[in-house]
């Protein structure tokens, strides 16, 4: 399983850049502005109901069974509807006001910055994300981390998301990678670590739930970023 690497590609959000943290904390900035108090016991209860829409609908534009514009406009729209205030307008403007203030969060996972501080000098490094064209660069840009990467390279770019082979060779390509010599690190085990390993890339699973009884054995499991550097 050894191998030289020279490239490694990584997810931007969970795994670098803290989306869940980043997203919680514009979600109820934006519900306190927008008074949302009016329609919902609690900031809990609007973000409980916006999670469970918001799954269901991007494991659906995962699959090509909705469009970017129809996720967006049902999940910011559902919890409304489900108190009985679907007012589509509201949604709307709600949504394009978290789109600003969303990228300009800068909270990173534990230890991002100095995991790539170390890797920048040792490796080529790209990110490789199923994420928004306009909203992950400026993401990058917000918590500082764009400099570490010679290339972003993104589902928008050809219409395909990880976990489908296409985006990894389009990637590799894209970068002017060798298959044998890449590295893909990610969170999310479908996207990242199934959709690496059906190519033939290595794989790191940055496992932070501690998930138990795997598929299968990924090339590198991790539970902290700043393994790689015992790693690599």
């Amino acid at each position: 399983m050894s191998r030289t690497y020279k490239n490694i590609f990584f997810d931007l959000d969970d795994t670098l850049w803290a989306f869940s943290a980043n997203a919680r904390d514009s979600f109820e900035e934006m519900y306190h502005q927008y008074e949302y108090d009016r329609f919902f016991r609690s900031f809990a209860h609007f973000y409980e109901l916006y999670q469970r829409r918001n799954l269901e609908l991007w494991e659906a534009y995962e699959q090509g069974q909705v469009t970017k514009e129809e996720l967006n406009r049902q999940r910011f729209l559902y919890p409304l509807e489900q108190v009985g205030a679907g007012d589509a307008d509201l949604a709307w403007r709600f949504s394009v006001d978290y789109f600003s203030v969303l990228p300009t969060k800068q909270k990173l996972m534990p230890h991002a910055r100095e995991v790539l501080e170390y890797l920048s000098g040792r490796y080529r490094l790209y990110i490789l994300s199923n994420g928004f064209r306009e909203l992950q660069s400026c993401k990058m840009r917000s918590a500082g981390i764009d400099g570490y990467f010679r290339k972003v390279v993104l589902s928008d770019d050809i219409g395909v998301l990880k976990p489908h082979a296409a985006i990894f060779h389009f990637a590799l390509s894209a970068t002017q990678s060798q298959l044998e010599d890449s590295l893909m690190v990610g969170d999310n085990w479908t996207n990242d670590v199934a959709g690496a390993a059906g190519v033939g890339m290595h794989q790191v699973f940055y496992d932070v739930e501690g998930r138990t009884g795997l598929p299968f054995r990924p090339t590198f499991h991790i539970h902290d970023l700043k393994e790689l550097m015992g790693l690599l």
